[in-house]
């Protein structure tokens, strides 16, 4: 029995710029700026098909690690991309929010951040989360501290907590979990991201670099999650 229906929540890990500017002796930097080419088109396809929501992991918890040069690039073309990119997004109904620890990036970019999350705020279109600085164990951990404040102060008692309580809790609170993770570069694992909320989420992994990804992935995306049967644990019910 196939799913007929495309994903509500699609994930993406933007993976292989590096390596698509290696590939052809360009500097990183080209292709993190290819990658945000793919990362506009990708926005555009979904709302084309109608995709509720499309989260991104932009910049990782550990992408610190990477040299500074290459940080403080990264972080340019995210206020790029909140500078340059939130007219057509606004015009176009996304709703833009941001997920993961903001509190260490510049002010430039909170700025940033708080215009392009405001000024879309009440849109009605595709939403669009978009990882900074994010962790899937940061973000259990987040939830796991806001909720023993709430427990200390009285707000909760220990026989409250559930699993419902700490979805509450997440960065993807009053969203569904993704159906649909994808994985460019041919790495085959979700990398500290939406570590929670992927229990059930189909994984598509592709060889193809992240500047490269197209129409093409897309669909052999969508029918992939089209040719999966979700169970949840449960059974299928046969036809009677």
């Amino acid at each position: 029995m196939s799913n007929s229906s495309n994903p509500k929540h699609i994930a993406v890990i933007l993976d292989g710029n590096g390596r698509w500017a290696l590939n052809r002796s360009l500097p990183r930097v080209v292709g993190h700026q290819k990658g945000v080419d793919a990362a506009r088109n990708l926005v555009q396809m979904c709302i084309d098909y109608r995709i509720e929501i499309l989260s991104l992991f932009a910049f990782s918890s550990e992408n610190w690690r990477r040299p500074k040069q290459e940080v403080s690039m990264l972080m340019n073309l995210c206020l790029k991309l909140l500078t340059e990119e939130i007219k057509e997004l606004h015009e176009n109904q996304v709703k833009l929010q941001i997920i993961g620890d903001i509190m260490p990036l510049s002010l430039t970019l909170k700025e940033a951040i708080n215009h392009a999350t405001s000024l879309t705020a009440n849109n009605n279109g595709l939403i669009l989360n978009i990882a900074i600085n994010y962790g899937g164990k940061w973000d259990i951990v987040n939830a796991i501290r806001q909720i023993a404040k709430e427990i200390q102060n009285s707000n909760l008692s220990i026989e409250d907590l559930n699993e419902q309580l700490v979805s509450s809790h997440l960065s993807l609170r009053g969203l569904p979990d993704p159906d649909l993770f994808i994985r460019t570069s041919g790495e085959h694992r979700i990398s500290n991201f939406f570590l929670w909320q992927s229990a059930y989420t189909e994984l598509f992994f592709t060889d193809t670099l992240w500047p490269d990804f197209s129409i093409k992935e897309f669909q052999q995306a969508l029918q992939f999650f089209n040719s999966r049967t979700r169970r949840f644990g449960g059974l299928v019910k046969e036809n009677a």
